[in-house]
């Protein structure tokens, strides 16, 4: 029977029973991000599941919940992410039948990976409507049970099961931070941190360009938006859940949308400082600790997942690194002539910058003795660094100028 309410009851059974996939995600203090914003700030890695998301905990509640007749026939499920392996894994735990289906442009490493947790896996569409809409069809054909990623009572309630571990080991807990696609795990876990304590402050966090839930609150009913543009995929949702809106409504006490440039940087402080691989998705709690209204408090960042392809990681280090201003590009004209090359790069070495790539234009002009440009990409310990590099260049007479970085 389908859950049809939020209970303290039912999140105390769920937090039980997820502890039979999951694995021990214990708060990480952050010096770095403490000194940063002024608070505590704690991270819950759930980026470390075996699975690399937390999507593990709704999809083994919710199998846990299907009566004997429902698990012979098995579970299927529409995702391009963190939810296909979570259902799968969940699945193969359970000894079920799985089927996800996935939109053809899914990346083969998610496919293979979702396959590997021993799913069967149906490619159909070009998005995941199309593929969620093709999931249903399946369901009804074959008598699947639906896991729906995020508007299911059940699943939230096993999403929220975070907020339990947070609390008991974290009693004074004052902020907890939590990422918002279609609203699942902010159900839960704001739903269930209210009951524990109802002075412990829930934001929910979603990117600029796909903040439904924000539009949807603002609005006083769910609302679709006409399009969703970011790169933090796990989040890229339309329209939020139905079924948990209600909760969030009651649960959640403030939305803070953050920009894809500072999900970037926030990679970039999560590697070089806590030596941690966290999605995009994940990284919006992290780039909103800058956001919040708050001092002296301690704070909790949920971080949602770490899988993301090596492909998407280097394009995301290499912008990391260019908005820090630790990699820059200096267009220099100097005269054609032999020597003129040390000079410049005498000057860059002589503020500890290091070239780590140059290009020679020698057809800017058609006066190729009054000047040739050098283009000059250099790396810089951070902004100040890079006025310096900047400034010595005026001084020698290169009249410089910061064009867009390719590396």
């Amino acid at each position: 029977m389908e859950q049809t309410e939020l209970t303290l009851e039912k999140f105390e059974e769920a937090s039980e029973i997820v502890k039979e996939v999951t694995l021990e995600t214990k708060l990480v203090y952050s010096d770095y991000f403490s000194r940063m914003t002024g608070n505590k700030v704690y991270l819950k890695p759930e980026n470390m599941q075996f699975t690399g998301a937390y999507k593990v905990r709704g999809a083994y509640y919710k199998s846990s919940t299907l009566t004997e007749e429902e698990k012979a026939k098995g579970v299927i499920t529409a995702s391009a992410g963190n939810h296909a392996q979570g259902v799968a894994y969940a699945a193969k735990c359970k000894n079920m039948k799985a089927t996800i289906v996935m939109p053809t442009t899914t990346p083969l490493i998610k496919v293979n990976r979702t396959k590997g947790f021993g799913a069967e896996v149906v490619l159909h569409g070009d998005v995941y409507d199309e593929a969620c809409t093709k999931a249903y069809e399946l369901a009804e054909e074959y008598g699947y049970t639906f896991i729906h990623p995020f508007d299911d009572l059940t699943v939230a309630t096993g999403q929220g099961t975070i907020a339990m571990e947070i609390i008991k080991e974290l009693p004074l807990v004052d902020v907890i931070l939590v990422p918002i696609g279609g609203g699942g795990l902010a159900a839960g876990v704001s739903t269930l941190a209210k009951m524990l304590n109802p002075k412990i402050k829930v934001i929910g966090v979603e990117p600029e360009g796909a903040a439904c839930m924000k539009a949807s609150l603002e609005k006083g009913e769910v609302l679709t938006l006409p399009k969703v543009n970011t790169i933090a995929d796990g989040t890229a949702v339309k329209t939020p859940g139905s079924k948990i809106f209600p909760y969030i409504q009651a649960n959640i006490d403030e939305i803070i949308t953050v920009a894809d440039e500072d999900l970037i940087v926030a990679f970039l402080d999560m590697v070089e400082n806590h030596k941690m691989i966290v999605e995009n998705s994940g990284l919006l709690t992290v780039a909103a600790l800058k956001k919040i209204d708050a001092k002296g408090k301690k704070v909790v960042s949920i971080l949602s997942g770490g899988n993301m392809d090596v492909i998407t990681m280097s394009s995301v280090v290499q912008q990391g690194l260019i908005f820090r201003d630790r990699i820059f590009t200096v267009s220099v004209l100097l005269p054609d002539k032999p020597g003129e090359l040390q000079r410049v790069a005498g000057v860059i070495a002589e503020q500890n910058g290091n070239v780590i790539k140059l290009e020679h234009n020698q057809f800017v002009s058609t006066n190729r003795m009054a000047a040739v440009e050098l283009r000059i990409t250099i790396e810089a310990f951070g902004k100040e660094h890079k006025e310096e590099i900047l400034k010595a260049l005026e001084k020698g007479n290169y009249k410089p100028k910061v064009t867009r970085t390719i590396i």
